[in-house]
């Protein structure tokens, strides 16, 4: 695995678990677990059985503990928040589900895809459950502001990846195209989770308006990390093949970066992959060797520290408190995830 030494010295310095960073909320986020297992439920026996199988697949649950750190550190501890951080996993379950059967991906998270073993009829009508069902819920509060944040993510997302598709295969895409897709299908979720914690805090525009830039510069970083490890992980940690991105021909910042500076044969090793959606051993360590001398992985992880270093920065008007530190810390620990 590639590591880098030109990291900041916060995130260099920090290697927190994650369970004990969520210490903070870990009974709210036991509560969104037994909210999610018991919203469901169906009297069609497929639907909690794929509910179960993709809630059982040892996803991190980031999102809702943004949002309940979000709401805690705006001083509301309720069942509205609960509710609404069981809301944007049903929202991210659906899109996971979906995105699957776009991309023809066998494996999530190192079991295998919920199109793979249902079939991309069933899976496809249960994604729609997970969407409709997540509005369904969010329509139970006494306020329509959360629900049209939520929709407006939602449509933000689905734009997104509407927009990616356009972009599929396509190897001349730009770093400005790639971070628009990376905006709609990411980081706008993580910032409706933050910011609807300061919603229900009734924290006021201008602390609502922090929060959600540092939920969104959050995700931005999220995602680029994520990239990085379809080149710098093991299938083992991540449980999916290496170097799937590009061979479903998704350009992402480290290969956009090569293509710029890595001369013909960078360009001709990417377009080939690309074309052929396969990529032999060789050729997969040549490029990752590319990679490293050209610092392009280097130029990745540095963009993914800037969002990560502008995201805590949108937490300084807030007090000291363990939702803070835990907020803080959560940034540093995304870009030394492995997975």
């Amino acid at each position: 695995m590639v590591r880098l030494t030109s990291l900041s010295n916060s995130a260099q310095n920090t290697r927190v678990d994650l369970v004990q960073m969520f210490e903070p909320v870990r009974a709210d986020l036991e509560a969104v677990e037994r909210e999610f297992e018991r919203q469901v439920q169906s009297n069609v026996g497929v639907i909690p059985e794929i509910g179960k199988y993709v809630q059982k697949s040892g996803g991190k649950r980031v999102r809702p503990a943004v949002l309940l750190m979000a709401a805690r550190l705006c001083g509301y501890v309720g069942p509205r928040a609960i509710l609404n951080a069981a809301v944007v996993e049903f929202i991210h379950t659906a899109t996971l589900v979906h995105d699957d059967i776009i991309d023809n991906a066998e494996l999530r998270r190192g079991q295998k895809a919920v199109h793979s073993r249902w079939g991309n009829d069933v899976t496809v009508l249960a994604g729609d459950f997970l969407y409709i069902k997540s509005m369904a819920m969010a329509l139970t509060q006494d306020t329509l502001d959360v629900v049209r944040l939520l929709c407006d993510v939602t449509l933000r997302m689905i734009e997104g990846e509407l927009y990616q598709l356009t972009k599929n295969g396509v190897v001349d895409i730009s770093e400005d195209e790639h971070f628009e897709i990376i905006r709609r299908k990411t980081a706008y979720l993580f910032g409706g989770c933050a910011q609807i914690g300061g919603m229900l805090g009734e924290a006021g525009d201008v602390r609502e308006r922090e929060l959600r830039e540092y939920g969104f510069n959050l995700g931005v970083m999220f995602q680029l990390v994520d990239d990085l490890l379809d080149f710098t992980g093991t299938s083992e940690a991540t449980g999916k093949p290496m170097g799937g991105d590009l061979r479903e021909g998704k350009i992402t910042l480290p290969i956009i970066h090569l293509l710029e500076h890595g001369g013909a044969e960078a360009n001709s090793l990417i377009r080939n992959v690309v074309n052929e959606r396969d990529v032999s051993e060789e050729h997969w360590a040549r490029i990752q060797t590319l990679l490293v001398e050209h610092r392009s992985i280097e130029y990745a992880y540095a963009r993914a520290v800037e969002f990560g270093e502008s995201a805590k920065r949108h937490l300084k008007m807030f007090p000291d408190s363990p939702e803070r530190d835990a907020l803080m810390g959560l940034a540093d620990y995304v870009l030394y995830r492995d997975r």
